[in-house]
This record gives structure tokens, C-alpha cells and sequence, in this order.
């Protein structure tokens, strides 16, 4: 036989670094993936963290729009949160910090975008020229 296929036939005991459920940092079977009680502590939070807001929003709780907007928009940061924690497993350990930089540079694209967006959509608010009912009715 060749050393290839000698290779092939020797048995390795799980875990030791060879197998393919380690050829992906480790997420095989035994891998650091989450239990049951992290999946429904999860998504307690993630229901609790939804219904607040729509209570907040159906209720006129706040009674300022500008002030329930920017709960909710806190509420909704916090659940994204709870989704790396408990869904996607993201900490700054896993793959040596690598996903926690990649989420770093993601939520400093989400935060420009929406920050732009907001700043060009409060200029044009404020730039455009104003019309009467009747002028906009003219208009085609």
C-alpha cells in the first residue's frame, strides 16, 4: 500500500485538529454553537424588544413623535445586539476578533448611510421651494 492510502485508513479520534469539522475554525459538532437555553433566551429578548416598541408606537405612550422615534430606534440597536449575541454567536473571540472588526466596520457603514441619508433628506426638506395647494395642483 502507499503511504496515501495508509493515511487514509488510520483512525483519528475526534477533535484532534484533522477532521473536517475543524477545517472551519471548529464549528463542527462539538462546536461553540449555542444551546437551547441561549436560542430562548434569545428570543424572549427579541420578542419583549419588539413588543415594547409596537406598544410604545399603538399606544401613544410618549405623545411626542420625535421622542418615540428615537426609542424605538434604540430599541431596535439593542435587538440587533441580542441577534449577534444569541443567533449569529459573534463575540471577540470567535476567529480571532475578525468577526468582531467585520461587525465594527458594518455598523460604521450603517451609521454613515443612515446619517446621510437623514442629512440629505432634512436639506432637500428645507431647500425646496415652496408651493400653494393651488400651485401644486398646476403642476404636472
Amino acid at each position: 500500500m502507499s503511504t496515501l492510502s495508509d493515511a487514509r485508513l488510520v483512525r483519528r479520534p475526534p477533535g484532534d485538529g484533522s477532521g473536517p469539522e475543524e477545517a472551519h475554525g471548529g464549528h463542527g459538532p462539538r462546536g461553540a454553537h449555542g444551546s437551547l437555553k441561549g436560542y430562548m433566551t434569545g428570543f424572549v429578548l427579541s420578542a419583549i424588544l419588539t413588543l415594547i416598541p409596537f406598544w410604545l408606537v399603538m399606544g401613544d405612550v410618549l405623545g411626542d413623535t420625535f421622542r418615540t422615534g428615537i426609542v424605538v430606534m434604540a430599541f431596535a440597536a439593542v435587538q440587533i445586539v441580542v441577534h449577534m449575541v444569541y443567533f449569529l454567536h459573534m463575540n471577540t473571540r470567535s476567529e480571532g476578533g475578525w468577526t468582531f472588526i467585520a461587525l465594527v466596520f458594518t455598523l460604521t457603514l450603517v451609521v454613515v448611510t443612515l446619517v446621510g441619508s437623514i442629512w440629505v433628506m432634512y436639506h432637500l426638506d428645507q431647500n425646496m421651494m415652496p408651493m400653494s395647494p393651488h400651485e401644486a395642483l398646476q403642476k404636472p
